[in-house]
């Protein structure tokens, strides 16, 4: 079984750096009530009917019943941005950068891959024996700012606020020229929040199974673990949908983050107890022994893989100021990742995640086929993106900008040239109502 090829996971990591320092905002808020309206009302028609109907139409509705003072009163109350006012302007961006064309090539292939993640939970073919969830049902719109949060996402609950339908996803603009690894981390977002936020309850049962997996743990595991649940369960959820890619671009991508803020390009070690996010190394033990789970072939090999490079950044970690003991903390992690994938859920009509989504062999192959053509130049042939989405896409240009001398910003402007004629030929992007274009499919007799 071949190690994978990650020669050049230090260049991704710088290139992460570069993007993180840039400190493009994006555009500017668009915080005058009048020309904010105009420029909705000229914005409107480049969203198909699915998304003027779920986002654009509720969302001006809003806009007209609290008017300028409600307006107004919402920025002063918030004048950070990031609470109410925050989330007001991040729904004016999704439809200002759409209609304004901000960024087009990739605003329309980052939405593809959002769509795609969204999609690949929720379509027919995938959910066999399971409801639709409670809430959001269409996929997250996308925009470009607010560098300083990096990559984030309102949810549904969020949205709804101002009637909104769809979650709304954020990466900054420096990430639509470089920074890939970002776009790895584009499953966690969406594959995760977004989706952990949709099913009513899905979140409380996923923190019931782990803490109970986890009882008697020492240093409290079991709770540290649960109370984290939004961002451990959705770390596992980017990697069901987007396989090892997903995993060893968490790592890549924190490191990157950690030289630009801290000087280092390691994973930290130390983090307190009461934080939104599991500490780094452990979120690196927990992506290994997702892969592991996995039902590709090399699921292993690249579990392996993901784990050493952890472990290169391995010191004393400590919790809260309490020291854990290495054994602890990858037991704990492989718990916490078999409970998550493996456990069946009420949430879910007695479904496992695992069951509705997987990386399997069909989906590595087609990465490997693809990354082939991502340090090429010309056109890439279409036998090879027919049966591909965008998650293959993105998990293709990983795989090709960690392997020897790769050029990442070549694979970068590559992997933007597939995603877009695939957003161009998306049906919930077209003059149909399609909120899900994974249920377009034929049911054969035979094969």
């Amino acid at each position: 079984m071949a190690t994978p090829n990650i020669d050049n996971l230090s260049n991704c990591v710088e290139d992460v750096r570069r993007a993180a320092i840039d400190g493009d905002p994006g555009p500017a808020a668009p915080i005058e009530y009048h020309a904010l309206r105009g420029r909705l009302i000229g914005s409107q028609h480049r969203l198909p009917p699915l998304y003027r109907e779920a986002v654009y139409q509720p969302y001006t509705r809003v806009l007209d019943q609290i008017g300028p003072e409600g307006f107004n009163q919402i920025l002063l109350r918030d004048p950070n941005k990031e609470g109410t006012a925050g989330l007001m302007l991040d729904i004016a961006h999704t439809i200002l950068q759409n209609g304004e064309r901000y960024e087009e090539l990739a605003t329309d292939g980052f939405q593809e891959v959002v769509s795609d993640l969204y999609d690949g939970f929720l379509s027919e073919e995938d959910r066999r024996g399971v409801k639709l969830p409670d809430e959001g049902v269409i996929p997250p719109l996308v925009k470009w700012g607010n560098p300083h949060f990096g990559p984030y996402t309102f949810t549904i609950q969020a949205t709804s606020i101002f009637d909104v339908e769809a979650p709304v996803v954020n990466m900054p603009p420096a990430h639509a020229r470089r920074g890939l690894f970002a776009w790895a981390a584009l499953g966690h977002e969406t594959a995760g929040h977004d989706i952990l936020h949709a099913d009513t309850g899905l979140r409380a049962e996923l923190a019931g199974k782990v803490r109970n997996a986890l009882h008697g743990f020492a240093h409290q595991l079991d709770d540290y673990w649960a109370d984290k649940i939004d961002e451990t369960a959705s770390d596992v959820l980017g990697i069901l949908n987007m396989g090892p890619s997903a995993g060893i671009g968490l790592i890549g991508y924190f490191r990157g983050l950690q030289a630009a803020f801290n000087g280092a390009p390691k994973l930290r070690n130390s983090g307190g107890r009461f934080t939104v996010h599991p500490v780094d190394i452990l979120r690196g033990f927990l992506a290994a022994s997702t892969v592991r789970l996995l039902s590709f072939q090399e699921a292993e090999s690249w579990s392996n893989t993901i784990e050493n490079e952890t472990r290169n950044d391995l010191e004393q970690i400590l919790i809260g100021g309490e020291s854990i003991d290495v054994q602890t903390a990858v037991d704990s992690a492989r718990i916490v990742a078999e409970t998550i994938v493996t456990e069946r859920l009420n949430s879910l009509e007695n479904h496992a995640l695992g069951e509705i989504q997987d990386w399997a062999d069909h989906d590595e192959e087609i990465v490997s086929n693809l990354s082939e053509m991502f340090t090429k130049t010309g056109t890439v042939p279409q036998e090879l993106v027919s049966g591909a989405y965008a998650a293959h896409v993105v998990a293709a240009a990983v795989s090709a900008a960690l392997k020897s001398e790769a050029e990442i910003l070549l694979v970068f402007g590559r992997m933007l040239s597939i995603l877009k004629p695939m957003h161009d030929s998306n049906p919930s992007w077209g003059p149909l109502f399609v909120s899900h274009p994974g249920n377009i499919y034929r049911h054969g007799i035979y094969e």
